[in-house]
């Protein structure tokens, strides 16, 4: 991907700094590789046969090589003694160790986080499970879609006259894993000061309900009321109009006008003088009260005109607009390869794929060459031999 920012000079930001990486799916190796592209050594332990990613039935390899760029891979069994043993002395030597195991696995292991860090003082422990290390649900298993349920997200999703839908995207897992770096990067600067490390959980349930905080809002509004539930494409909390995604000749575009100046300026870009010169709808607060009119309203215009159309004209007056776009579009768009945000590589495995780039930008720092996801266990033998 890219390398150094022009004109860069130091390191990059995590070198120096090793990772042993237990983690497996989307969890804990999307936070891992982004340690791994801040220039962190990320040795991947993976059990014979490899973790689940790279095992699924009729999966692409794709979702394996996007997460795990830049990282060394290790096969350890750690159902036998030798593979613990070599766990807790790769542990010795770490900064930070990484997993995403049911509670209470690594414990019975031999290697839970007392016990490492008695080895190793200074070493940064982060777990990360759905529900967290204690309280009434710890031990029930979680994936995307049951966090999706049991927060919430689910039951706010979809239209009101349907049944729940979950996130078109695996929205919780990328959650979590975010705030495993921002902790685990938090433990490491906390370090610097004390000396020690510590450990660090994320528990998937409770980051995924910051996402909730508008339909949160109408929960608890001036006046109550029942819950809100699912309300389609309209803001969450049911609280800003236009809000929604309203069909284009060729497709769907999502507008939203989050203050009265962008009410008017959408009124103009579309040329509906019927609505933009009615005083009455100048404010939020009446158009609110009045959804389903301006909704249909605005329908009905565009539907009049092409996606590219209308995104031009809404672009040109500053309004918060965007096309829907299918992933083919979204793979191959201009301004994500221009910033190098996707890159097409070729990849010693898989061929022609394309592939993300961290979304960090450090722009005082290089960044190491990116290195594409590597066989099964490469590295195991110079990883045993270093130790």
């Amino acid at each position: 991907m890219t390398t150094a920012t022009a004109g860069a000079k130091r390191p990059p930001p995590l070198a120096g700094i090793k990772v042993i990486d237990l983690t497996q799916v989307y969890n804990g190796p999307y936070a891992t590789y982004l340690m791994a592209r801040n220039g962190a050594e990320v040795i991947k332990i993976e059990p014979p046969g490899g973790e689940h990613l790279r095992k699924r039935a009729g999966g692409s390899p794709l979702p394996f090589a996007m997460l795990n760029g830049n990282k060394r891979s290790m096969v350890l069994d750690l159902k036998t003694p030798e593979g613990v043993a070599a766990v807790k002395k790769l542990a010795a030597t770490a900064d930070v160790l990484v997993e995403n195991f049911t509670p209470g696995v690594m414990a019975r292991l031999g290697l839970g986080h007392a016990e490492l860090q008695a080895a190793n003082p200074r070493l940064i422990y982060a777990c990360s499970s759905g529900y967290g290390i204690d309280g009434p649900y710890r031990d029930y298993p979680a994936m995307d879609l049951s966090i999706q349920a049991m927060s919430g997200i689910m039951g706010v999703t979809g239209f009101p006259d349907g049944p729940p839908v979950k996130s078109g995207s695996t929205a919780c897992d990328f959650i979590a894993g975010t705030h495993v770096y921002g902790a685990v990067m938090t433990a490491l600067f906390e370090r610097e000061r004390s000396g020690l490390g510590q450990m660090v959980e994320i528990a998937m349930l409770e980051a995924a309900y910051f996402t909730l905080t508008s339909n949160l809002g109408a929960l608890f509004s001036e006046g109550g009321g029942p819950p809100m539930g699912r309300t389609g494409n309209r803001h969450g909390g049911m609280s800003i109009c236009p809000y929604n995604v309203y069909p284009a000749a060729d497709g769907f575009i999502a507008i939203l006008c989050s203050n009265d100046k962008h009410f008017a300026s959408l009124m103009r870009a579309l040329e509906m003088p019927e609505l933009g010169d009615d005083p009455h709808y100048a404010l939020n607060k009446h158009r609110v009260a009045d959804m389903d009119k301006i909704d249909a309203m605005i329908a009905a215009r565009t539907a009049q005109l092409s996606k590219a159309e209308l995104f031009a004209r809404i672009m040109r007056h500053h309004v918060p607009s965007a096309p829907v776009r299918a992933l083919p579009e979204v793979i191959n768009d201009p301004h994500l390869h221009a910033r190098g945000a996707l890159r097409w590589i070729e990849h010693p495995e898989h061929g022609r794929i394309v592939l993300a780039e961290s979304p960090l930008r450090m722009h005082g720092n290089s960044q190491p060459e990116y290195r594409p996801s590597v066989r099964l266990g490469s590295d195991t033998d110079a990883i045993l031999g270093e130790l």
